[in-house]
């Protein structure tokens, strides 16, 4: 729990606190000064008007209490050893003390409490005498209720200021987790949105480039072309729709269909092929059972970006794809294909490898990136219980 001074834990000053505290005060030193004020008045009336001085001052000097709470307690119970009227202040100036709970500041404050009500009990004329006995017991019994209470109030202040610092920090951490939350869902749908649309869409401008250098292509063909761009710019759609699958309504069921698993990597490949890249693909995974949807979605993934960089950063180039792995060893995919092609013009985020091996991470795996001799090397690899 945090660590806070005891002044933090004092309420906010409000008019109801004030009045009643006024009044609690009042009600005090009309008890302890009304049956010895007409008897003041009758014998010595300069004690009178003294009592009545020194109580006044007492009402201005506690409003300095929360400043100087130990001089300002002790000021009052001397005052009040000859001013019944100081009583109310001193003990609400004792109550305030007591609610601080310091042992050191509570015994030297009880003694000299206790010494000024014995000192008003003796030396204030009274009607009736009570036995000094009875009277010591009920100011030492008063003096320890006020301060017991005062320690109460103390610890329900800290109590409630201590579930208010939980309740405001478990506010903030959820506001903190809400966030995160939602930035996690931003970067999962960003990280779906470009493996899909950059490789639909560096298809797309594979064919519209080719366009733009064929001088030499009759009707027919300029219309086949323009039918597989309008193929695949339909088929990106279509991908951007299952992207935002991931997004769910209010009962939490998926809008579109299921993302594609390690089942639809053999399409993917002949879709490249189709499209003019050259593939080798070579599936070497033994397994009796089929590979877990979040560990094939993830190679799924690492394959269709490798083929999106051929397109974008060596069109043309061989690229060899290569799977492998068991149960026990896991799944590892390698992308290999040549440098030194020919450039392209689609331009390139950086951020695709990057979003992948978080991907990869997230599932417990890896992903490196790396040259290897005259080849550009793509590795992963998956645990199968990913």
């Amino acid at each position: 729990m945090d660590q806070a001074s005891p002044e933090e834990f004092q309420p906010p000053v409000t008019w109801w606190g004030r009045t009643w505290r006024l009044v609690a005060m009042l009600g005090i030193s009309a008890a302890v000064w009304l049956p010895v004020a007409e008897v003041q008045l009758r014998s010595a009336p300069w004690l009178f008007w003294l009592d009545l001085a020194l109580g006044l001052g007492c009402y201005v000097l506690i409003h300095l209490r929360r400043r100087w709470p130990l001089p300002v307690a002790l000021a009052t119970s001397v005052l009040a050893a000859v001013s019944g009227t100081a009583a109310g202040p001193a003990t609400l100036a004792a109550a305030s003390l007591a609610t601080h709970r310091r042992w050191r500041q509570l015994v030297p404050l009880f003694v000299v409490g206790f010494a000024g009500a014995q000192v008003y009990t003796v030396t204030q004329p009274a009607e009736a005498e009570e036995p000094l006995w009875l009277l010591s017991a009920l100011n030492a019994i008063v003096l320890a209720a006020c301060i017991g209470w005062g320690m109460y109030l103390g610890s329900r202040r800290e109590l409630v200021w201590t579930l208010r610092r939980r309740a405001e920090r478990a506010e903030a951490e959820q506001q903190l987790l809400a966030e995160r939350a939602r930035d996690n869902e931003r970067s999962r749908i960003a990280r779906e949105m470009h493996d899909v649309l950059a490789h639909r869409i560096s298809q797309i401008s594979l064919h519209a480039g080719a366009l733009s250098f064929r001088d030499d292509l009759t009707a027919t063909q300029m219309r086949e072309s323009a039918a597989v761009i309008r193929e695949k710019a339909h088929e990106a759609l279509v991908d951007l729709r299952g992207v935002l699958g991931v997004l769910r309504d209010g009962a939490g069921e998926a809008l579109v269909a299921p993302q594609p698993t390690y089942a639809d990597l053999p399409a993917l490949v002949a879709e490249a092929r189709a499209s003019g890249v050259q593939v080798e693909y070579d599936d070497r995974v033994a397994a009796t059972e089929p590979v877990p949807d979040a560990v094939g979605r993830t190679i799924y993934r690492i394959v269709q970006e490798g083929l999106t960089n051929v397109r974008k950063h060596a069109p043309g180039a061989r690229l060899s794809i290569r799977v492998c792995g068991s149960p026990a060893d896991g799944i590892e995919v390698r992308l290999r294909n040549p440098l030194g092609f020919g450039t392209t013009e689609l331009p390139g985020s950086g951020l695709g490898l990057v979003g992948l091996a978080e991907r990869a991470e997230l599932r417990g795996g890896r992903l490196e990136h790396r040259r290897d001799g005259a080849d550009f090397l793509l590795r992963g690899w998956l645990p199968w219980a990913a």
